[in-house]
């Protein structure tokens, strides 16, 4: 049998163009050597497989050929360019920010917040004992994260953030570590405030929380997992004055954001792009591991700086917390009392005796329509005026009274509250609300009332984070 090798066109074995067909070629007499292009030509085309592409080498009768309608591949010696390159490079400057020269008022970048108040966020670690349904004690670690209030050492964080601590350590950005002390808490709005010994720190700017919007950018700085120290998360408020019911029944107003808030970012400040303190972070919202509930990302909540600022202060100057109060329990109106023609507010329980309300002439089964001439609909809109307007304000309450409307001023008391968790405990009477009472008619619906007008001042638990 003779040798042949053959060229090989496309198109039914001729060449479109040409019109060749293919030829016999004389073998070549040397068989070992065809048999080592072949060896090498395979041992090529597995490079080339690895490598991506390159020729697509036949085989014919123990002979190579190569396609010539494929482009074939460059040498290997030859992978630079001879030609000049052109590669666009930035010629901004990258000097990374260290440090703001802005005046407070105006807008900065979230790295212009950062620098502005890294130095001002801390790291908190406690060491906490506990004890077993079996009696047998063991010690364990916590973390969260706070802020530094005053430039000798005041700093804030939540009250859950150190809750039954034995030890308290606060760590700077610097790495410089504090043994810091309680000075007091506030279990029902999940504020502590700590002192350290410590000279010319670097205190935040407290904000507004009243001027935030819905869509506004916010920064968080703290400690996520206690691990990820000094960490910046950033998103926008998702909703305002979010009523968020704790676990054991603490009702907070908070800011909802879907900054990434977690375990460790509890007590951390959350900042609006003028570098800014508007809120403490306290929580987030957690699927539950044992349920088939979809997961569930950036709902993270935090404490309106607004709401506590005057608590803080009060902790801070007095040593214990001033709350207003006018010595009532309230509840909202039940769906069934207006059927009969009861208008919507807040329904009065009971009055204290010798408190404002009762000197302003405040019956139990009133009904406040309206606070300062503006109209309200329910218990918490009178609760949030009290607080909103502090110790001292004088409200007029427009009153519905067995079918008369009547008008009351009252002037707001302060109701003293220790500040030591152990000490927090509530000496007003609180209603439930959930049924009508003795003679009564208005009945009771919704929530807990709050006595004072303020916050509950329940403790608990933290169960989703934060």
């Amino acid at each position: 049998m003779n040798d042949y090798e053959y060229e090989w066109n496309p198109g039914n074995g001729a060449d479109p163009e040409t019109e060749q067909v293919r030829k016999p070629v004389k073998a070549k007499k040397n068989r070992g050597i065809g048999k080592a292009i072949v060896a090498l030509c395979l041992c090529c085309a597995l490079l080339g497989g690895a490598v991506g592409a390159g020729s697509v080498l036949f085989v014919r009768d123990g002979v190579s050929a190569v396609n010539e309608t494929q482009p074939s591949a460059p040498a290997l010696q030859q992978t630079a360019s001879q030609e000049p390159v052109s590669i666009s490079v930035s010629a901004r400057d990258t000097n990374p920010v260290t440090a703001v020269t802005k005046e407070n008022g105006q807008l900065m970048t979230a790295s212009e917040v950062y620098a502005k108040n890294v130095n001002s966020t801390v790291g908190i670690t406690t060491e906490i004992t506990t004890t077993n349904y079996w009696g047998v004690q063991s010690t364990g670690a916590a973390a969260g994260s706070g802020f530094i209030l005053t430039s000798d050492g005041y700093i804030l964080t939540n009250q859950h953030v150190i809750d039954s601590a034995n030890t308290i350590t606060v760590a700077m950005y610097d790495g410089t570590t504090y043994e810091a002390k309680l000075i007091g808490a506030d279990a029902g709005n999940d504020i502590a405030v700590l002192k350290i010994d410590a000279e010319g720190l670097t205190p935040v700017t407290l904000g507004d929380s009243d001027a935030l919007l819905v869509g506004e950018d916010v920064l968080a700085i703290g400690n996520p997992l206690g691990e990820l120290t000094f960490s910046l998360t950033r998103g926008a408020v998702s909703a305002l004055d979010r009523t968020v019911t704790m676990s054991s029944g603490v009702t907070m107003n908070l800011i909802q954001t879907d900054c990434a808030i977690n375990s460790g970012n509890s007590g951390g400040a959350l900042f609006n792009l003028y570098g800014e303190v508007v809120g403490i972070t306290n929580a987030k919202y957690s699927s539950n591991s044992y349920s088939n509930e979809a997961s569930i990302d950036n709902i993270g909540f935090a404490i309106p700086i607004n709401q506590v600022r005057d608590i803080v202060t009060s902790i801070i100057e007095k040593g214990y917390i001033s709350k207003p109060y006018i010595g009532v329990t309230v509840s909202d109106v039940s769906e069934e009392s207006q059927s009969y023609g009861a208008p919507k507010g807040a329904a009065i329980r009971s009055v204290e005796a010798g408190s404002p309300a009762e000197q302003a002439g405040l019956q139990a089964g009133d009904i406040v329509t309206a606070i300062d001439g503006n109209a309200i609909t329910s218990y918490r809109e009178l609760s949030d005026a009290i607080a909103e307007g502090g110790v001292g304000a004088v409200l007029e309450l427009t009153v519905y009274r067995q079918g008369e409307t009547l008008k009351l001023t009252v002037t707001v008391g302060e109701k003293q509250q220790s500040a030591l968790p152990d000490a927090q405990t509530e000496t007003e009477p609180q209603q439930s609300g959930n049924s009508g009472e003795g003679s009564l008619p208005w009945g009771g619906e919704g929530e807990g009332g709050f006595p004072w007008g303020g916050s509950d001042g329940q403790s608990g638990g933290w169960p989703f984070g934060g």
